[in-house]
């Protein structure tokens, strides 16, 4: 039996990187998926991949900033479902900058993106979730920029720190109710956010080079090891875990 069977998870950011890596991971053990996210063709992609492969899935343009917008993919995924069980909230941008070079606009828009989405979806969801007789909320902050924190991400900082916190928060709010809230803390993932980062900058290897330095095991996480971490949260294995903030880094912080 797939570890995931009978469960069916609503994802944001689930077009491309780490929301698209669980997409796959999780229909592959046997959940049902709702794609959400702002653009429809990496969505519709993905959901043709899961149902190629024999899975169930489909995909909701959904704008995870948006009240009205998170409302009515929920709604949408549950209606198609019949239940939802499990919420990946993985939407998020990143802005590279201090506190004097960040504008109020770009403030907003990054806690936005990484926080309120988060928060958003999560409160949308808790019906669903309770009707379902419980459920998992799986966030996704940062160890690099959330536990600690590294130059030039003030805003980002603020986010994925926020997102640990709004975790526990919930996490004890909901207990009782048998609504599961952690969060997964990665170090740098090679998606395509981390490749447009480096892109711009002068020598993008040696930059990269520069960066790994700092991570014991010596490599990049990838988006499959983040994929299995929540599959992990999302199952029935992790019955008795809520409010674990689980720093997913090759030992980044405990350096």
């Amino acid at each position: 039996m797939t570890r995931l069977a009978g469960k069916i998870a609503f994802i944001t950011g689930a077009g491309t990187g780490i929301g698209r890596a669980c997409a796959l991971a999780f229909a592959r053990e046997g959940a049902g998926i709702a794609l959400a996210g702002r653009r429809c063709a990496p969505l519709e992609a993905v959901a043709e991949e899961i149902r190629g492969a024999g899975g169930n899935a489909i995909a909701l343009t959904c704008d995870a900033t948006v009240r009205a917008d998170v409302e009515r993919a929920l709604a949408a995924a549950e209606l198609h479902f019949d239940r939802i069980n499990c919420i990946v909230n993985n939407a998020g941008a990143l802005l590279v900058a201090n506190a004097e070079c960040t504008s109020d606009e770009e403030w907003q828009r990054i806690l936005a993106a990484n926080l309120t989405s988060a928060f958003l979806v999560s409160r949308a969801a808790l019906g669903a979730l309770r009707r379902a007789g419980g459920g998992s909320i799986i966030n996704m902050s940062s160890s690099s920029s959330g536990i600690v924190s590294m130059k030039q991400r003030v805003a980002y900082s603020s986010a994925k720190a926020g997102v640990i916190g709004l975790t526990h928060a919930m996490a004890m709010d909901h207990a009782a109710e048998g609504i599961r809230v952690n969060v997964i803390c990665p170090a740098m993932v090679e998606t395509e956010m981390v490749q447009n980062l480096y892109a711009g900058h002068p020598d993008p290897a040696a930059a990269l080079r520069a960066r790994l330095t700092t991570i014991p095991m010596g490599r990049f996480g990838r988006s499959e090891d983040v994929a299995n971490l929540a599959i992990y949260l999302a199952s029935d294995e992790s019955s008795w875990m809520t409010g674990a903030a689980l720093p997913l880094d090759g030992g980044l912080t405990a350096t």
